[in-house]
């Protein structure tokens, strides 16, 4: 204790010599940087201190000025800038004349810019329509009223990287092929829910892979093969109307798919295409679509029993899956499509499986009565 008492009384003496042989002008400068650092460092804040752009410019200048009037190295002011390093303070003054000197680049001609419209539609025309080259992009532009050279077009798609028609074009892809026939096919699966008696119990559904709607078949303990074809029946029933009328099912080789669900579906034209054996991204709308019920739906509910499952489910597919929710993959359009949304009445919410799910709506506004 009593060395540190000493080497504080020897600092001291060290500073006031220091300071005696400071002129009027560096002792004021000299009390001008401490009163800055002072003022940051008074400020209230639980973030560490940061000092804003006007005190940054201060204690640049007051620092530069400082040095400039004692004509002494940098090193010197390690004394006087206490909560900020020196290299810091000589870099914001740096960056003020950096600033000073500065100036906006002058235009130097050449060929203007390429316009925003036309050049979002060369990248829509492209991407569209993998098979078409620059010269039926150049008649198509020319057809909707843009004036470009096939030399603009290929600069152009250079420039965002788009490959030519042989590299872009290529062989059409699953995703082109599918989109011809998907209206056409249904995917079923099952996938397992365990209750609050950990009793397991099977839920058999069926997706539409075109609007991504959902019918719900049903849930059981014991999925034998009268309970799987019995369920199919009623889904023939609901589905006889639906134009286009279905011309394939996709479903794996689970067990639980017997031959008699094979047939029935087969008596009403569908093609039965059974994927790859370990191969659930071949189902990937229905595996997708379990997931979605589990996250927004099971995974917040402890089921009782089969009633209560089948209740929940179909209270979460018909009132929110099905009517309210948007789907990213159908541009953000419901599986049954809503019609043209009411821009007009107050936004209302309504509770969906007690309040796990939000949907919300327009009410109308109610007419005012005139009483003469």
């Amino acid at each position: 204790m009593g060395w540190f008492i000493l080497a504080q009384l020897f600092s001291i003496l060290i500073t006031i010599v220091r300071i005696g042989r400071l002129s009027e002008q560096e002792k004021d400068l000299e009390i001008l940087v401490l009163c800055q650092q002072l003022a940051i460092m008074q400020r209230k804040q639980e973030k560490p201190v940061k000092p804003n752009q006007a005190e940054k410019m201060m204690l640049a200048v007051l620092t530069a000025k400082l040095k400039e009037v004692t004509q002494r190295p940098a090193g010197h002011l390690r004394g006087i800038i206490r909560i900020f390093q020196p290299e810091t303070v000589l870099g914001w003054h740096r960056e003020l004349v950096h600033r000073k000197w500065s100036y906006a680049r002058r235009n130097k001609g050449g060929r203007p810019h390429m316009d925003q419209e036309l050049e979002r539609m060369i990248l829509r025309l492209a991407r569209e329509n993998p098979r078409w080259g620059y010269g039926k992009i150049e008649g198509e532009l020319l057809k909707q009223g843009f004036d470009a050279s096939r030399t603009t077009i290929r600069n152009m798609l250079k420039r965002h990287k788009v490959e030519p028609v042989p590299v872009r074009s290529g062989s059409i892809g699953w995703r082109q092929l599918m989109a011809h026939y998907k209206e056409q096919i249904l995917a079923c699966d099952f996938f397992t829910v365990e209750t609050i008696r950990l009793k397991t119990l099977y839920v058999l559904f069926f997706i539409e892979l075109s609007s991504r709607r959902i019918y719900l078949a049903g849930a059981t303990a014991n999925p034998n093969e009268i309970w799987v074809t019995q369920q199919a029946r009623q889904l023939i029933w609901e589905l006889n109307d639906r134009e286009p009328p279905l011309r394939f099912l996709i479903h794996d080789h689970d067990r639980k798919f017997t031959d008699a669900f094979d047939t029935l579906f087969r008596s009403e034209g569908l093609r039965i295409i059974p994927i790859p054996y370990q191969a659930p991204n071949a189902n990937s709308y229905a595996e997708r679509w379990v997931r979605t019920a589990r996250e927004e739906c099971l995974d917040h509910i402890l089921i009782l029993n089969e009633t209560h499952l089948r209740r929940v489910l179909g209270e979460f597919i018909n009132e929110n899956y099905n009517v309210a929710r948007p789907h990213r993959g159908i541009e953000q359009q419901t599986p049954i499509p809503y019609g043209q949304p009411k821009n007009r009445g107050t936004v209302q919410c309504r509770k969906v499986l007690g309040g796990i799910l939000n949907d919300y709506y327009r009410k109308p506004a109610s007419p005012s009565i005139c009483l003469s």
